[in-house]
């Protein structure tokens, strides 16, 4: 049985209660912060089996066939890559207290620019309960408390998960207000939108109705994560058997992530090789969205049920499902200037054996990670070597792309003096 929060909740005393605990996570020393997350770790592969059957009450309310249904699962095989993320965490360098930029004045002040937490993060997300475990891990690590706002398709998973985080918080005498999860209803995400004073910085993971919502009734600052329509542009001097595997993994591996292809731009030139570019797709019955000189090429040779015409609306959508457009292009510029004006700043790659092209595309493709002869997959905070991530940011201030620990923590100056005085 799903319990339901009573909506008069005070959601003040939460955010209270969050920003009181997260000024004694200064005081814990590196060595203690590692071992909190090597125990949250372990504890959740050995409670897995909770955590799994609050999944399956989760999954129960969704159709296989729904593209959340896969951001949602929950396998031992995933708990297992989860804690392995968090051992990571562990093993990294702490990002706090790093001298950034260190200077002395001429009048003898010394001034030195310090990575600090930025005390309490909300994160807000939908069907990622993975994102619950994440978010603790790098927060901790980054010395921020933390609130989590899930969406109720994963309303049981992130209980159970955060039940798991709390019993180790609890065993190791650490207040459990570092990491606190509000209820799924929608006035606790205005609530933590608003929640000016106790709350430092949001940040929304999830659709792109998700993050404009929250872009739109935010009172704090945001940074905008989650929501990638991905390109892949096929070049005239593209090597065909790399192009084939580069296209099929990004667009296959998991098609539920934001990081998957979403459409294939296609040198005219090389239409002839579109059948065999495309055929590793059949096995996963990708359904094409192909504009009318692809659809012609196709015709014939990929199934007649997965081709279908493309249409104004195919190209800038994020499938998030086993789909994907596909658009002709006569140079290089256009297939640049489709990104400018379809892409939505995450993952864009060009296949090509032309280094011109491939530094032309570098330099004036605007996404958070622009990739050469490499599938947008890899877009990913562990792939990145950063450890767990706690989103892709699409934005340009503070972060872009991958935003691990070294980008969720602030800095702040220290100035040191032996009794100088500004002049009048």
């Amino acid at each position: 049985m799903r319990l339901k929060y009573k909506t008069t909740m005070n959601y003040n005393d939460i955010f209270k209660g969050v920003k009181s605990a997260s000024a004694a996570l200064l005081k814990l020393s590196e060595k203690e912060v590692n071992a909190l997350l090597l125990a949250v770790a372990d504890a959740a592969v050995e409670q897995q089996a909770s955590i799994l059957a609050a999944n399956e009450e989760d999954l129960s309310r969704l159709s296989p066939d729904d593209p959340r249904y896969d951001r949602l699962r929950l396998t031992p095989a995933r708990i297992e890559a989860i804690a392995s993320d968090m051992r990571k965490v562990a093993s990294l360098p702490s990002p706090l207290g790093r001298v950034l930029k260190e200077s002395v004045l001429p009048n003898g002040l010394h001034l030195t620019r310090v990575a600090v937490p930025f005390g309490v993060i909300g994160v807000i997300y939908e069907a990622r309960p993975n994102v619950s475990f994440d978010v603790f891990a790098l927060c901790m690590k980054a010395g921020s408390a933390c609130v989590l706002k899930g969406g109720s398709d994963a309303e049981m998973s992130n209980k159970a998960i955060v039940a798991v985080i709390h019993s180790v918080l609890d065993r190791l005498g650490i207040d459990k207000q570092v990491v606190a999860l509000l209820p799924v209803e929608r006035e606790a995400t205005q609530a933590l939108l608003s929640a000016r004073g106790f709350v430092d910085l949001i940040i929304p993971r999830g659709s792109s109705r998700l993050i404009n919502y929250v872009r739109s009734n935010a009172t704090i600052p945001v940074i905008e994560t989650g929501a990638g329509v991905c390109h892949t542009y096929f070049d005239a001097s593209g090597d065909l058997a790399m192009g084939a595997a580069i296209v099929n993994n990004a667009k296959t591996r998991r098609v539920s992530v934001c990081n998957a292809l979403d459409c294939l731009l296609m040198h005219s030139s090389r239409l002839g090789d579109l059948a065999a570019l495309c055929a590793p797709l059949q096995q996963s019955n990708v359904v094409i969205y192909a504009d009318e000189k692809a659809y012609n090429s196709l015709a014939g040779s990929y199934p007649a049920a997965l081709l279908q015409p493309a249409t104004e609306e195919s190209f800038g959508t994020e499938f998030l499902s086993y789909a994907m457009a596909v658009k002709t292009v006569d140079t290089a510029d256009e297939a640049i200037a489709h990104i400018a004006a379809y892409g939505s700043g995450h993952s864009e790659c060009v296949v090509t054996a032309d280094e011109a092209v491939a530094n032309m595309f570098t330099l004036l493709v605007d996404a958070a990670c622009v990739y050469v002869n490499a599938p947008t997959s890899f877009t990913d905070g562990a792939q990145f070597g950063l450890g767990a991530e706690i989103g892709i940011s699409t934005q340009k201030l503070h972060a872009r792309g991958p935003m691990a620990l070294e980008e969720i923590v602030t800095y702040k100056w220290i100035i040191k003096g032996n009794g100088q005085v500004r002049p009048c």
